[in-house]
This record gives structure tokens, C-alpha cells and sequence, in this order.
């Protein structure tokens, strides 16, 4: 009769043990294997590439070798050829970021606060402010476009009650406004966050306020605001990000209307007010087929949104209330 002896039946359940756990650690990457192979060559590789490319004088379709040229591509945005519409194109976004955040932040909260008191047909008005948001960028841009033209519907109304209308999207004073109206149109999705939110906040809250002698104003300052702030945050960081992004409704928008009005302006009519950060990388890169260019303008892009995402990280410590905080 053989003897185990106890230490050898001791490390048998821990080999036991860790035969097991390695084999879930090979069965969790084979299940993770799409999305981290998804994640290296499209998202890691391309950024990669780009920081590369950003120090190199390299262009697409050129037969010309790839030289390494240092910080000149980022010297020639800051103070070279490139640096007059690189800055107008820093104005027009900055003016976007300043200016239609806070107006599309303001316009959901105030539409969900307004589809709230409606007891029966909530779920109406809801519905119909959400729809915008289903709506193809393209096909709204569009939409709006022809709605705001010369012989549109609103021009129609603005003659019937004798007002001269704006020239929209043919103005450069107007453009960008327009766009922000636009944006501000499909502001559905945010809508009914704010709704949500609005409907979380505790009900005893609101009654305590009452009993203390608040008013509306009041209440709304010192229980809704805390209430929603964390949707308020949410709201506006995702809208910074991807205003510094803003690409889609102005190329459509300013294409359409420059061959409409049948102007050689190539990117950002009229009068280059419709030319944003992102319309820069792309004409860079697709048009002038710059890619060293393009790619610093990206990665320049790159740290901005990021240092404003650690900005708003560090600061939503102090600005934030949330349920069960001090």
C-alpha cells in the first residue's frame, strides 16, 4: 500500500486551482480576441501612425520617400502656410464649443422640464421632440437647408408677416447660428436623459423646500440643479467632445450651399465661417492629400480633448452632487 504523503495532497487542490483559472484566462481572450483585435488595428495602430506621420513630410499617392521632418508640419500650423485657415478654423470651432453647448444643454433641460408637467400626453410630446434625433444627419442638414432657402417654408411665413429674413446659410454673420439651430433641433436623445433625471430627483426634497418658504426659482436652484447635475455633466462633456469634432452638418450644409450659389469656394462657405477644425484635417488630407499635415492637426486635436476631458474629470469633485453625498 502506497502513502501520499499530506503536503502532496495538500497541493493538489491549488494545481487543481490554477489549471482551472488558466484555463478561463485563455477562454476569456478567445472571447475578447474580436474586440481587442478590433481595438489594435483600428483604433491603436491608426493613432500610432498618425504621431508618426505627424513628424514626416508624407503624402498619399506621392512616390516620394517618407523623410522625417521633426516639428515643421506643427510650426507650419502655427506660423506657416497653413496657419490662416488653421486659425479661422480654431475660431469657428471655439465659437461652436462656447456657444452651442450651452444653448443645446439649456434647450434639452428646458424641454424636459416643460414634457414633466404634462400628465396625460407626456409620452407624446416626448416621442415627438425624440424624433429629430432619428433623423440622418445628412437628410437634416439638408431638410434644414431648403426649409431656410429663398423660397422655403419659413421665408413664406417671414413675408407673410413682413419681415425681411435672414440669409441663413449664405451669410456669414448667420451661418453658424443656423447650424446651432440645427443642432439644437435634434436634441432628442439628450431630452429624455434630462427627463429621466428630472424624475429621480426626490420628490420629499421639493416638499421640504416648500415647507422652508422657496419658491419656483428657488427650488429649482437648490433641488432640481443638484439634483440633475450629474446628466448636466454628462451632457456637456460629451457635447465639448464632440463639438471640437464638428464635421458632418457644416460639409453638407456648406457644400450644398456653395453649389447652390454656384461660388469656387472649395471648403467652408461662405466666406470661410463654416471651415472648423475637423473640415482643416480633412481638406489636408483628402484634398490636398497632406497626411504629415493632417496628422498633427489630429493629434493636436487629440491632446486638446483630452486635457479638457481631464479638466472636467478633476473638477466634477467639487461641482457634482450625487445621491447619498454629504
Amino acid at each position: 500500500m502506497t502513502v501520499i504523503p499530506s503536503q502532496a495532497l495538500a497541493d493538489r487542490p491549488r494545481q487543481r486551482r490554477r489549471s482551472v483559472g488558466k484555463a478561463r484566462w485563455w477562454q476569456v481572450l478567445l472571447y475578447l480576441s474580436p474586440f481587442i483585435i478590433g481595438l489594435c488595428v483600428f483604433t491603436i495602430y491608426p493613432l500610432i501612425a498618425a504621431l508618426y506621420y505627424s513628424f514626416t513630410n508624407f503624402q498619399t499617392g506621392s512616390l516620394r520617400p517618407v523623410q522625417f521632418v521633426g516639428l515643421q508640419n506643427y510650426r507650419n500650423l502655427f506660423g506657416g502656410a497653413v496657419s490662416t485657415l488653421f486659425w479661422t478654423s480654431v475660431r469657428n470651432t471655439l465659437w461652436m464649443v462656447v456657444v452651442l453647448v450651452p444653448c443645446q444643454t439649456i434647450w434639452a433641460m428646458a424641454l424636459a422640464t416643460l414634457i414633466n408637467r404634462f400628465k396625460r400626453s407626456q409620452k407624446v410630446y416626448r416621442t415627438l421632440f425624440y424624433l429629430p434625433a432619428m433623423v440622418p444627419i445628412v437628410a437634416a442638414a439638408l431638410g434644414f437647408l431648403v426649409m431656410m432657402g429663398y423660397d422655403g417654408p419659413l421665408s413664406s411665413i417671414f413675408k407673410a408677416v413682413g419681415l425681411a429674413m435672414p440669409h441663413w446659410f449664405t451669410d456669414p454673420s448667420w451661418s453658424k447660428p443656423s447650424l446651432a439651430l440645427l443642432r439644437m433641433w435634434m436634441v432628442g436623445n439628450t431630452m429624455v436623459i434630462f427627463s429621466a433625471a428630472l424624475l429621480n430627483v426626490p420628490r420629499q426634497l421639493y416638499e421640504a423646500a416648500e415647507l422652508d418658504g422657496a419658491g419656483a426659482i428657488r427650488r429649482f436652484i437648490t433641488v432640481t440643479l443638484p439634483g440633475i447635475s450629474p446628466v448636466i455633466y454628462f451632457s456637456v462633456l460629451t457635447g465639448v467632445i464632440y463639438t471640437f469634432q464638428y464635421f458632418s452638418e457644416a460639409y453638407v450644409v456648406s457644400g450644398a450651399a456653395n453649389q447652390a450659389m454656384s461660388t469656387n469656394q472649395l471648403l467652408g462657405y461662405p466666406q470661410f465661417s463654416l471651415y472648423f477644425y475637423s473640415t482643416g484635417i480633412y481638406q489636408q488630407g483628402f484634398s490636398y492629400f497632406k497626411t504629415g499635415v493632417a496628422s498633427a492637426m489630429a493629434w493636436l486635436l487629440f491632446l486638446v480633448i483630452f486635457a479638457v476631458t481631464i479638466v472636467f474629470i478633476r473638477s466634477s469633485r467639487r461641482l457634482i452632487y450625487y445621491a447619498g453625498d454629504d
